[in-house]
């Protein structure tokens, strides 16, 4: 199993109810292929560059799942058949790249610490 992200385009959706069964509608994909949904993230309504298909804007979901290499081109061709998925786009996650990132997030977080630390004591100082 590999991990994947995925940018689902939903579109004609008003409503965080009608959001959700369509989400859901689309996940269900991914586990009826055997893969397993790690996490979800709306990232709202955004309008297109340039008009699509006569739509000028879609909701954007960012999917993080695992599925094996050889079913993202049958999880593809599933969803040509689920017209609420407007566009879906899938990518492999490089594993070395995010460790990196995480990596280096947590020493960004160590040095603000660091300096949050440093201006608490200089300001203890100064009233003390």
């Amino acid at each position: 199993m590999k991990k994947y992200d995925a940018l689902y385009i939903f579109v004609g959706i008003a409503k965080d109810d009608a959001l959700n069964a369509c989400l859901e509608k689309a996940l269900a994909e991914v586990t009826r292929v055997g893969g397993n949904v790690l996490s979800t993230e709306s990232l709202g309504k955004r309008a297109f560059s340039r008009p699509m298909s006569k739509r000028e804007s879609g909701v954007y979901v960012k999917v993080r799942m695992e599925l094996d290499p050889l079913k993202v081109g049958e999880l593809l061709s599933r969803y040509r058949l689920v017209e609420q998925v407007f566009r879906v786009q899938i990518l492999a996650v490089d594993e070395r790249r995010e460790a990196k990132l995480v990596a280096e997030r947590a020493a960004r977080a160590e040095r603000l610490a660091r300096k949050e630390a440093a201006a608490a004591e200089t300001v203890a100082a100064a009233e003390g």
